[in-house]
């Protein structure tokens, strides 16, 4: 047990042996000389002088010739068993100690370096220059220290205002914090934002190629719609209201792309916030703050997302609405021949179902009802859905981002600041109900962090001081 302490470098050792006993063989100096061997900690403490047997004393070992150390040795008389039976306190016992000292034969001259007086103002000189030279390793240690402190209180965060108005201010400060970091995933700042353009760039063109355009527009689909289209009178020139139904059929098929690359972007912002409210470090106090927060942010997305697929869904409807008519007048006009097709270029203000080619059989030419009609008809169709499919491959993602990402930059927790700002002071401090055990950490972490202060302060002085 006595190891444990001596072998600490900062400790200072009295290696006490009695004067009637051989110092050689003291424990006392053999533990010293193993954990000490310069001598630069140990001090050597002679008790007992007065019971040395009659014509022996301890001079050699005082003076250090019988047993040399770095510091002198000092002899102290200590109070007899009598003494302490009798209760003679500690004035009287140093007073008998000096008179012993003074008047001894053996020990007069070293009268002024004896006693326990003299031992302890000499450990508390050393001590004194021991800690004068470790000053600025004490200070270091105590500023790294305070400097944990601070920063473990700086995350733990300031303690609860009581008054409404300072609580419904801190409220809105980790608002603004968890605002920051949602909007820095989204510009870049932090990842998860470049998911965004992976919807636009990926998963809207793959979901675009998936459409089943080619059943749509398989030959028998193409007869059956322009057919009934027709009703009980057959089309004269061109089957306009086939050529209606056919596009409005197919632009029905871009209703789910569209909606799921809404979606798409509302996952995406979802999980962003989610990442932003773990990632808001001063939000880890409040976990009711965090679940309110959390939602209100979802319930605006909701919001945003509604609005995201009326705006895709309306772009969609808009493309039926009204036909790009001049597609249609500038396509090259085909006439069959046989088993063959041969292209002509429309004159303006001609009529091209009277175009015929010279040697060409007029009532094959004029047969509309034949599969290479119908072909035609499906080549036409396709031709403007991909023109189409093109056109809303670019302005869904401009939808998206308009109804969602930026609103979501610009208003995501404009619902929330209103129902907060309504709020009593109850209920502000219901928001910002903090862990008792974190309320806890932070009181005793500011009473070790004065009494730091208070040292450095104390060590400042004493440094100055020299």
């Amino acid at each position: 047990m006595v190891r444990l302490y001596v072998e600490k470098p900062n400790s200072i050792i009295l290696a006490i042996s009695p004067a009637n006993q051989d110092i050689a063989t003291s424990d006392a100096i053999k533990l010293a000389r193993e954990v000490d061997p310069s001598g630069e900690r140990t001090f050597g403490v002679l008790t007992k002088l007065d019971l040395m047997d009659k014509g022996t004393n301890a001079v050699d070992v005082l003076e250090g010739r019988s047993y040399k150390l770095q510091h002198p040795w000092v002899g102290i008389v200590n109070r007899s068993q009598s003494d302490i039976n009798k209760n003679v306190d500690m004035i009287v016992a140093r007073q008998k100690e000096r008179e012993y000292f003074e008047t001894s034969p053996d020990y007069s001259h070293l009268a002024g370096k004896m006693g326990s007086e003299y031992l302890a103002k000499l450990l508390s000189k050393h001590l004194e220059s021991v800690i004068r030279a470790r000053i600025p390793s004490i200070t270091s240690l105590i500023n790294k220290t305070v400097e944990e402190l601070e920063s473990e209180m700086n995350h733990l965060g300031r303690p609860i205002a009581v008054d409404a108005g300072a609580q419904l201010y801190t409220i809105l400060e980790l608002c603004r914090a968890f605002d920051k970091i949602f909007k820095e995933h989204l510009d870049g700042g932090r990842p998860g934002g470049d998911r965004i353009y992976g919807v636009f760039d990926i998963q809207l063109p793959a979901a675009l190629k998936k459409l089943p355009f080619d059943r749509h527009l398989s030959l028998q689909n193409v007869r059956k719609v322009v057919s009934e289209a027709d009703g009980y009178q057959p089309h004269l020139i061109a089957p306009e209201q086939g050529y209606r139904r056919l596009i409005e059929g197919a632009l029905n098929y871009f209703r789910g792309p569209a909606e799921a690359s809404v979606d798409a972007v509302h996952l995406v912002l979802k999980e962003l916030v989610r990442k932003s409210v773990g990632e808001t470090e001063e939000l880890k106090r409040f976990p009711t703050l965090q679940s309110e927060l959390a939602a209100a942010s979802y319930q605006s997305l909701e919001r945003f997302r509604e609005e995201g697929k009326k705006t895709v869904l309306r772009m969609v409807d808009m493309e039926s609405a009204y036909l790009t008519v001049e597609f249609f007048r500038n396509l090259p006009q085909e006439v069959e021949m046989g088993g063959g097709h041969v292209a002509a270029s429309p004159v303006k203000g001609s009529n091209p179902a009277a175009s015929t080619i010279k040697g060409t059989n007029p009532a094959a030419s004029m047969d509309r009802y034949s599969d290479g009609h119908f072909r035609r008809i499906a080549t036409n169709v396709s031709a403007y859905i991909v023109m189409i499919s093109e056109t809303l491959r670019l302005s869904i993602p401009k939808a998206a981002v308009h109804c969602q990402v930026r609103e979501a930059k610009r208003s995501l927790l404009n619902t929330f600041y209103t129902q907060v700002g309504r709020k009593e002071s109850k209920q502000l401090l219901q928001l910002l109900d903090e862990d008792p055990a974190l309320m806890e950490r932070r009181i005793q972490l500011a009473k070790r962090l004065e009494l730091y202060k208070s040292a450095r302060d104390e060590v400042e002085a004493v440094s100055w001081a020299r």
